[in-house]
C-alpha cells in the first residue's frame, strides 16, 4: 500500500536544514553540529548538504573554521523548490494501492487523493523559506548562540 505524504530523509534533512542555517544570521554550522541538531547521520546529512550547495542555495565555507551557511537569496526559497531538489518534481499519488485496480474515475476515495495532493503541493509551493523561520526557531531551542557554545 501507498502513502498519501511520503517525504524522504534526504528531502526532510534538507529542509530542516534550510531552517537552521536560515534562522542562525548567516552563522556557519559543520556537518557535525547540523547532525546533532537534527539528530541525524552525519554521512548521510553530508550528502544532502552537497546537493543544496550543488544548488547554490547554501555556502560551504572551506578550512578547518568552515562550514556551511544559508546563500544570500534564500527569503524567496519555498518548501517545493527544496523538496524537488532532493526529490525531483513532485509526483502526486494517484492511487493508494501501488497498481490501480479501477480506472480512477470512480475511485472509492471520490476526489480525496486529488485533492490531497494539491493542497500539499500548494503548500510547499507558497510557503518561503522566509515564512519558516519565527516558528522554526521557536522550535528549535537547542541552537546555540554562539558559533563554538555546540
Amino acid at each position: 500500500m501507498k502513502k498519501i505524504l511520503s517525504i524522504s530523509d534526504a528531502a526532510s534533512l534538507a529542509m530542516h536544514t534550510m531552517c537552521i542555517l536560515a534562522s542562525s544570521h548567516q552563522r556557519l554550522f559543520n556537518t557535525k553540529q547540523l547532525a546533532g541538531l537534527l539528530n541525524a547521520s552525519e554521512h548521510h546529512l553530508s550528502k544532502v548538504l552537497q546537493r543544496l550547495a550543488k544548488a547554490e542555495i547554501i555556502k560551504s565555507v572551506r578550512g578547518p573554521s568552515g562550514g556551511f551557511q544559508i546563500a544570500p537569496s534564500w527569503e524567496q526559497i519555498t518548501l517545493i523548490e527544496i523538496y524537488e531538489l532532493m526529490e525531483g518534481p513532485f509526483k502526486p499519488e494517484e492511487c493508494l494501492l501501488g497498481t490501480p485496480v479501477c480506472t480512477g474515475n470512480d475511485c472509492i476515495l471520490g476526489d480525496l487523493l486529488k485533492n490531497v495532493n494539491r493542497q500539499i503541493k500548494d503548500s510547499l509551493g507558497q510557503t518561503k523559506l522566509s515564512d519558516m523561520i519565527h516558528s522554526f526557531h521557536k522550535s528549535m531551542t537547542q541552537i546555540p548562540e554562539k558559533e563554538g557554545s555546540l
